[in-house]
């Protein structure tokens, strides 16, 4: 829970620190670009893995900074040959978001779904 927390309190940081940033040049915008699409898919992945009850901060650190630079460095080399490689990466990063947010769906989705299920029993015993 207290993720969860963190995470909501950084995205409010982020959206006030954003209204008052400058606008980014045209020049740097693929570059920031994909490294927000590389962190959302690392956010994703470590509330997935919370709700599996596997999260490690170690992996979530390394695995947030580690996309995020390695996607740059891919927008970098396809911007010096000309090449559009940063879209494999966006392909790959927004394919792993929907496969970490279907998991967190369907927990969410039991979750009611038991809870649900519980109240019902509780009220055929009560009756």
């Amino acid at each position: 829970m207290s993720i969860l927390i963190a995470i909501l309190i950084g995205c409010l940081i982020g959206a006030l620190l954003g209204i008052n940033a400058p606008i980014i040049s045209y020049t740097y915008s693929s570059y920031l670009a994909i490294a927000i699409i590389a962190a959302l898919d690392s956010v994703f992945g470590g509330i997935s893995s919370v709700v599996k009850g596997n999260f490690d901060l170690k992996i979530f650190v390394s695995g947030f900074f580690g996309n995020a630079i390695l996607s740059i460095l891919l927008t970098y080399l396809g911007q010096k040959l000309n090449v559009d490689i940063y879209l494999a990466a966006i392909i790959v990063f927004v394919g792993r978001m929907f496969t970490n947010l279907s998991i967190i769906r369907r927990y969410f989705l039991e979750k009611w779904s038991k809870g649900k299920n519980k109240k019902e029993v509780e009220e055929d015993a009560g009756k």
